[in-house]
């Protein structure tokens, strides 16, 4: 059983990453009681496997007798479990303008006071967390796509070319553009199987549609172009933590050109190890 203990300091960025970590396929609990920590390992163990990959966030709300803390994590082990903790940490000054912007009231300055001195005690108090640390991530000058990367190298075992997970969907103008697309392509300007006889009761996962289609030049240098266009981009999304991407492919009734055009993209992007699926929305809906 994995579990990832998520701590650090207030305003630094704890929330973000369990989020992140539960994009990765954690169950993640936030500001769980020290007490409750071996119990609810157990209980997870206990599930044989449902709850595999756990992480626990806990900082300076929860923690009130360090001792406690590390005996709660001692138990991890006596259990069966193993642990890391990663802490999360920032300066000073970008904490305080994080809670600056966002109006919150620090846990160790109810009354806002001196928020910069409470920053500072937090960051005593939390010491012996910060020495115990098996990882460490300060987010003062990362954005947030930095920090989703940096926690990904940090925690999965999956290679950089599965990091970002590619779905093509093929659709017809006539009954929309999908809303969550990140890129759309008209492909409209190809040759129309619809108007060939043989065709037109076909999709384009038929082959004949299919050659028919890229028996076209123009049609082939599309692929190509857009292929090239995407592999460019990849990395670059995947370096900002981008995890999905939804790439729309379109023709008028979205039954021939769009679904032979996103079937060949997503190839083409499988062909260089990415991970890609292909979708067809609107390829059912068609009638004669």
């Amino acid at each position: 059983m994995d579990i990832v203990i998520i701590s650090g300091l207030s305003g630094a960025g704890k929330s973000q990453t369990a989020a992140a970590m539960e994009d990765m396929g954690y169950y993640c609990v936030d500001n769980m009681p020290v007490e409750m920590i071996p119990k609810f390992v157990d209980l997870c163990l206990a599930t044989r496997g449902i709850y595999e990959r756990v992480a626990l966030v806990t900082d300076v709300r929860s923690i009130s007798d360090f001792d406690k803390f590390f005996s709660a994590l001692a138990e991890i082990e006596t259990s069966g479990g193993s642990y890391r903790i990663l802490f999360v940490t920032a300066s000073t000054d970008v904490i305080v303008k994080r809670y600056k912007e966002t109006r919150r009231r620090h846990p160790l300055d109810p009354d806002g006071i001196s928020l910069e001195n409470a920053v500072e005690k937090e960051r005593r108090l939390m010491q012996p967390i910060l020495q115990r640390a098996d990882s460490v991530i300060d987010t003062s000058r990362l954005t947030i796509g930095q920090l989703n990367r940096s926690i990904y190298k940090t925690f999965s075992d999956t290679s950089e070319a599965k990091q970002l997970s590619l779905n093509f969907v093929s659709f017809g103008y006539k009954n929309g553009i999908p809303t969550d697309a990140d890129y759309v392509f008209d492909v409209r300007f190809l040759p129309n199987p619809y108007y060939i006889s043989n065709l037109k009761d076909k999709t384009g996962l038929d082959h004949e549609v299919q050659d028919y289609i890229f028996s076209n030049e123009v049609a082939a240098k599309f692929v190509d172009k857009v292929s090239d266009l995407l592999l460019f981009l990849i990395p670059h999304y995947i370096e900002e933590g981008r995890r999905n991407l939804l790439i729309a492919v379109g023709c008028t009734g979205g039954r021939h050109r769009s679904v032979a055009v996103a079937v060949k993209l997503t190839n083409a992007i499988v062909e260089k190890g990415y991970d890609a699926e292909c979708f067809h929305r609107d390829s059912d809906k068609w009638t004669k």
